[in-house]
């Protein structure tokens, strides 16, 4: 299936960032918007974290309307049509996700998605992927990982309409349906659905079993005590963790 029509692509060759680019192009209400960069020079992830952006990995934002209260059902979708791009070119590649946003290739972190407010009614979701390298990331929390290290070999040119197409679809199926049915797909492909995870925010650390997402995507824990909603924070997994 080609790229969905309905997206307006602006292409450039630098920008400082994919997302702040796209916020000048979020003015009349309607459009889908995609800004790719073959480079970016201030790219960022999650909680200001920054973000390398070497040449040849994948640097997009896509903007459109959206409800501000639903905004975190996008970051679930993002990840999902990722790991469905990759598997795509390597149907048995190890392609697991984790919440609320990340993609793990052979338990390594491939991607990074940023969701950020635009203008109006407009959410901004920004991709990092790492085709060609693996980016070198200030206080990684996470191993990280590229498509080509897994010998999964792509351009970021041909990776960009598999992931739009697999968006797309799931895009109109949140329009469509709400969170449940993607929620659902997502948590077949979850990393330690059902098993235990640990949670570390603000310095401290709680261990649980991965007991599902609720309906405004916050991770649910089973602890001692009971289920536990969890808004913020990162997991972790103690058979790949053991030495952090």
């Amino acid at each position: 299936m080609a790229v969905k029509s309905k997206w307006e692509y602006r292409i450039f060759d630098e920008v400082g960032s994919t997302n702040d680019e796209i916020q000048k192009y979020c003015g009349e209400s309607g459009k889908y918007i995609a800004v790719c960069a073959k480079k970016q020079t201030a790219g960022r992830g999650r909680r200001g974290r920054s973000w390398n952006s070497p040449e040849g990995n994948l640097f997009l934002s896509l903007a459109f309307e959206y409800e501000l209260q639903r905004a975190g059902e996008l970051a679930f979708a993002a990840s999902l049509s990722l790991l469905h791009a990759v598997k795509k070119i390597a149907p048995a590649a190890d392609v697991k996700l984790k919440w609320p946003n990340d993609v793990l290739l052979n338990n390594a972190k491939m991607s990074g998605i940023l969701l950020e407010k635009g203008a109006g009614k407009y959410m901004i979701v920004g991709i990092g992927v790492n085709i060609a390298a693996s980016p070198k990331v200030e206080n990684a929390v996470y191993q990280i990982t590229s498509l080509a290290e897994a010998d999964i070999k792509i351009t970021a040119q041909d990776f960009l309409p598999l992931f739009m197409d697999s968006f797309s679809q799931n895009l109109s199926l949140l329009q469509a349906n709400g969170f449940a049915v993607l929620r659902v797909e997502w948590l077949k492909n979850a990393k330690n659905f059902g098993k235990e995870i640990i949670i570390r925010q603000n310095g401290s650390e709680e261990k649980g079993r991965f007991a599902g997402i609720d309906d405004n995507a916050a991770l649910l824990m089973e602890t001692p005590l009971g289920i536990k909603k969890i808004w913020a924070g990162d997991v972790f997994f103690e058979e790949i963790n053991k030495d952090e």
